[in-house]
Formats: C-alpha cells, sequence, structure tokens
C-alpha cells in the first residue's frame, strides 16, 4: 500500500498557520485531505475553525471518521507517543481514502522529534514526511522580534504542562526554520517594500541553501506549493540540525495553564478588544483566541490576540440550530476564570436569546 505524504506546518503563535491551511482546505482541487491541528487549550478553536471551511467532514477524533482531528494535549514534540501515535495508526488505517495528511503543530512546538516519529515502525510503512513549512511573522521580525510580543511568548512557551523542554526563544525559532522545505513569510504586506525586502534577505541568511521564501497574505498561497515536496524528511533528518537533538528532559511551569470561557452574551468586537487589551495589560495573559457572538450580526466572529495585538473578522454565519455563544481560550499565568469572566462582561454586554 502506498504510503501518505504528510505536510508539517510549524511557526509561532499567531503567525498565520491555521489561516494558511483553512485556504488550502477552501482550494483542496479534489484532494482529500486529513488535518491533525496541535493546540493548547480546553477547546479546539483552531479545529473548529478550520471545520467551518465547509469542505471538511465534521468529527472530533480519527475513529469518527472526521478530517480534522483535534490534539489538545499540549506540545506535540513532546507528546508523540502519548497522542499522536495511536492517532496516526487511526488514520493509517484509512489511508486508502486519504490523498494528504496535514499537521498544524502548536506554535511552541519543535518540529524535528514530531518527524523522527515517522520512523517508528507503526507509522513509517504508512506515511512519509512530504514536507515541512514554517510560517514566520514578517511584521514581528521588521520590529525587531520573532513574534508579535516576544516577551509574553518567552513564558507562554511553558503555558503547557507537557512542554518537557526550556527552549530559548530564539532557538526554537531557529530550529522551526532549520527544519523547513518552504518558508511562508506572512503580515509583510502591512511593511513598505523596502521593510519587507530587509526581512527576506535577513531570513535567507538563516535557512539552508535551497529554501525558497515565499510572500504570504492572508494564507493565500498556491496548495501546489505546498504538497508534493517529495522529502522524505525522516530519511534525512542529519542534514536538518536542531538545538536538542541530544537534550534530555527539562523543567516546566506548573502555574501557566489555559482557561476556558464560555459566555451567553453578544459583543462589540471594538468593544470587546478594549476590554481585552486592558486585561491582558493587568494580568499575565500571553494568548487569546475564540469565536464572538455579535449583536444583530449574522456572521460569526474569530477573534484571535498575541500579547497586545488583536485581529478579528467574520468567518461564517452562525447555523440555523447552533447556539450563539461567545467562547474564549486564555493562556496565561495563574489565571482564575471568574476573574476573567467578569473582566469580559462589561455594560456592552448583550443578553442573547438566539
Amino acid at each position: 500500500m502506498h504510503k501518505i505524504p504528510v505536510t508539517v506546518v510549524t511557526g509561532f503563535l499567531g503567525a498565520g498557520k491555521t489561516t494558511l491551511i483553512r485556504h488550502l482546505l477552501q482550494n483542496n482541487r479534489g484532494r482529500r485531505i486529513a488535518v491533525l491541528v496541535n493546540e493548547f487549550g480546553e477547546v479546539g478553536i483552531d479545529g473548529e475553525f478550520l471545520k467551518a471551511c465547509q469542505v471538511c467532514d465534521d468529527g472530533e477524533t480519527a475513529e469518527g471518521g472526521g478530517n480534522i482531528v483535534e490534539l489538545n494535549n499540549g506540545c506535540l514534540c513532546c507528546t508523540v507517543q502519548e497522542e499522536f501515535l495511536p492517532t496516526m495508526q487511526e488514520l493509517l488505517k484509512r489511508r486508502e481514502d486519504l490523498d494528504f495528511i496535514l499537521i498544524e503543530t502548536s506554535g511552541l512546538a519543535l518540529p524535528k522529534p514530531l518527524v523522527q516519529a515517522f520512523r517508528w515502525p507503526e507509522i513509517r510503512t504508512g506515511a512519509t514526511v512530504d514536507g515541512v513549512v514554517t510560517v514566520v511573522d514578517c511584521e514581528a521580525i521588521a520590529n525587531g522580534t520573532l513574534v508579535g510580543d516576544l516577551d509574553a511568548l518567552e513564558q507562554a512557551r511553558q503555558a503547557d504542562p507537557n512542554l518537557d523542554h526550556e527552549t530559548p526563544i530564539e532557538e526554537l525559532f531557529e530550529d522551526q526554520l532549520a527544519c523547513a522545505d518552504l518558508v511562508l513569510l506572512s503580515k509583510g504586506d502591512v511593511l513598505d517594500d523596502a521593510t519587507r525586502t530587509r526581512v527576506e534577505n535577513w531570513l535567507r541568511e538563516q535557512v539552508s541553501p535551497g529554501v525558497k521564501i515565499l510572500p504570504c497574505e492572508n494564507g493565500q498561497v498556491d496548495p501546489q506549493l505546498l504538497l508534493g515536496f517529495n522529502a522524505a524528511v525522516e530519511e534525512n533528518l542529519e542534514s536538518r540540525p536542531s538545538h536538542h537533538d541530544s537534550e534530555e528532559d527539562h523543567d516546566h511551569d506548573d502555574e501557566i495553564g489555559a482557561v476556558h470561557v464560555v459566555l451567553n452574551e453578544s459583543f462589540e468586537p471594538r468593544l470587546l478588544v478594549e476590554r481585552l487589551q486592558a486585561l491582558v495589560a493587568d494580568r499575565e495573559i500571553y494568548r487569546i483566541k475564540g469565536f464572538i457572538s455579535v449583536p444583530n450580526k449574522p456572521m460569526r466572529l474569530v477573534l484571535q490576540g498575541v500579547g497586545k495585538r488583536f485581529d478579528y473578522f467574520y468567518d461564517r454565519p452562525w447555523g440555523p440550530t447552533q447556539k450563539r455563544q461567545t467562547r474564549l481560550v486564555f493562556i496565561g499565568r495563574e489565571l482564575d476564570r471568574a476573574v476573567i469572566e467578569a473582566a469580559v462582561r462589561s455594560p456592552q454586554a448583550i443578553s442573547t436569546s438566539v
């Protein structure tokens, strides 16, 4: 039986990985694609966002036959044996019905341990890593950081209780670049040409010879560029050095975690963002993402925040039988659900009964 080609998409929080995959699924040209989403939190916001592309089969697990599979137990590079292996084994039972598999790693994951798992006998006969794509935030680099809020991510990288490596952000970024077959530069459209060129030239000095760097606005990349590398990455990992090739286990911070908030209120986006920004300034909150119910709007609002930077847009109409709720995941240190809920609720919140 044939091996299923697997594309691994890596990159920091907020770089645009999920948007990229969603665009690919909406333009899949008849390809049968399964997606594994690895994120940290009590609810699969990214997984639900991908399911909303309306070209994918719904389903929470591989056993259920769905093509969007969520791995919510934390950093994939640290949980490959506990969670990734059985999930891949279930997917491989369906390999005659699949053309490709996409894996979206968490923003804190090292790509190499994941790729090494494809050498395991349980997987290597059924799947191969076709290529590794790294998404880079061009605007952040232009501003002198690697992510939108480097200080916050330096702490947020320990938010995962399964995260056993203590990796400086710079080294994690270098590892993501060193493993890449293609680098996509997101958010470059907000910069002038000279600044964008300067960032591209700097990146070319960081990647391996022959690795291409391409602009990527709102995830809009030709699917043919993301599939079909034929790299068999697991067979030549020695040419992709990592800072962590020989590291042992490391400590992690158990005080950092995720809080999932579900509210039956609708919110005006601008006023909600102002309240969230005030909350971030007052509390150690590193990442916010979720879906917002907006009064008098038939569309669902997607909201994502890294540090003080927030983005939001409407992705699809609410379903006729779907309960309109505001659902948010907060990642940070020593979070109190009651305090967060009280801070999010404000005079502009409007009771929703639909």
